[in-house]
């Protein structure tokens, strides 16, 4: 999801966003990878 809409969805900056959400974000891009890993797999 583009950084600027959930800023703005959660009523702050970008730059709030990465710094005080930012652990939050760690590791994500793991489990998207393991998702689109899955769903491939699927269709094959």
């Amino acid at each position: 999801m583009d950084p600027t809409e959930v800023a703005e969805r959660a009523d702050n900056s970008v730059e709030i966003l990465l710094t005080r959400y930012a652990k939050c974000l760690d590791g994500r891009q793991n489990v998207a990878n393991r998702r689109i890993e899955d769903l491939l797999r699927e269709c094959e």
